[in-house]
């Protein structure tokens, strides 16, 4: 029987461009891979490029200026409130420049003890030791400060009070900071409330509507269209944005699924199999040291193709080894336990006493974290990843 099962390779590509044609050169960069590596392509390899190249190669960019005429326009410019943004220069700090600019005043509310990604503002064993129960009580920067005192990012180094405080000040507008995990504490400071939170953003909008705040965005409902020549994002607006300079933020990548399918056909065509594409973005994960949990983009895959859809359905095979064929070993073992794969159909093993404790995640979200720690966010160069033998199992030889 073949002993390798699933094989994940980073690829290497050009320093993408705007204006590049991001389908091509990658389809090229796999190819070139082909023959360097002497890789057999075979049916249902996964070929995946990350959102950060997509979105360069289209010119996805908008500046300080630009989101604050689209912020400006949409709230009126007043003062305005800006719900449980997570802790990040990369993420957050070029976007909140771009409210700042556009308001009066700012309200922000800073969810405690961390952020909805895991970057903690304080220790959770302190906020017990304190006394303080943060899904009641709304602290104001004094009273934290007092309990607390300055606590500064492990990772970091930096006081994230302190640096939007500055940062909010030095776009011209005042500045109030709350800390606290009830978003209704904004409506009556507030003439409208921006909830920078990421996958509990519909749950803050709601409770914003059910007390009666006539102005509720979203970080997914600015930059929803060009706003003096900019990039937008139709579906995610600001959601997925990254710094790109002291300027300007790289918003998520638009028509994933259209550039997936075309890298598809690129490479089917080239190799006579089925080769299937996606985009990717951060992967789906929890540091259990740092306790950051990798996924502040909207989704880990805004595109693929048909043939990634679903979810694993997969057989346990030491609950079979373990129970159904307990008296069994060796080849009489490995038999019985192809024999059940082999049977199985396509209905659902939801349910299915053998097939309790394999994950039941979203085919995309699996292979975008595996992509996303291949290519990893530094210099290693590879901004595509390609895949073999993922959709194998215990039978294919």
């Amino acid at each position: 029987m073949r002993t390798i099962g699933t094989v994940v390779r980073g690829v290497r590509a050009p320093i993408i461009r705007q204006g590049d044609d991001i389908a091509a050169i990658t389809a090229e960069a796999v190819q070139a891979a082909w023959a360097e590596a002497n890789i057999v392509p075979r049916d249902r390899d996964v070929v995946a490029v990350t959102e950060s190249v997509v979105a360069r190669s289209q010119g996805n960019y908008a500046t300080i200026r630009q989101i604050a005429a689209d912020v400006k326009a949409k709230t009126g410019g007043g003062t305005v409130g800006v719900a449980f943004p997570i802790l990040s220069r990369n993420r957050f700090s070029i976007l909140l420049k771009g409210i700042a600019a556009a308001c009066k005043k700012i309200v922000v509310l800073l969810s405690y003890p961390s952020d909805e990604v895991g970057n903690h503002l304080v220790d959770i064993d302190l906020v017990d030791a304190a006394g303080v129960n943060p899904y009641t009580d709304t602290l104001t920067v004094a009273q934290f400060r007092e309990k607390f005192g300055h606590i500064l990012h492990p990772f970091t180094g930096v006081d994230y009070i302190d640096f939007y405080r500055e940062l909010i000040e030095g776009c011209g507008a005042e500045v109030e900071i709350l800390l606290g995990n009830r978003v209704q504490t904004l409506v009556p400071l507030c003439d409208a409330v921006i909830t920078a939170d990421i996958h509990t953003r519909a749950r803050s909008k709601r409770l914003l509507k059910g007390v009666g705040c006539k102005c509720v965005l979203g970080l997914d409902d600015l930059m929803t269209a060009p706003v003096d020549g900019s990039g937008y994002n139709e579906t995610y607006g600001l959601l997925g944005s990254n710094k790109a300079t002291e300027e300007t933020v790289k918003l998520f990548p638009r028509d994933c699924t259209a550039v997936a399918e075309r890298i598809s056909k690129l490479l089917s065509d080239a190799s006579g199999k089925q080769i299937e594409a996606m985009v990717y973005g951060d992967g789906a994960f929890k540091d259990p040291v740092g306790k950051i949990w990798e996924l502040a983009d909207p989704v880990v895959s805004p595109g693929y193709t048909k043939g990634l859809g679903g979810t694993p359905n997969e057989l346990k095979l030491k609950y079979l080894a373990d129970n159904d064929f307990g008296d069994l070993s060796g080849d009489e073992l490995r038999k019985a336990i192809e024999d059940r794969i082999r049977a199985k159909t396509g209905e659902s093993l939801v349910g299915n006493m053998a097939a309790q404790g394999t994950t039941p995640r979203q085919l995309t979200d699996l292979i975008g974290s595996l992509c996303d720690l291949t290519s990893g966010s530094g210099d290693k160069g590879t901004p595509i990843v390609y895949i073999q033998g993922y959709f194998d199992n215990y039978t294919n030889e």
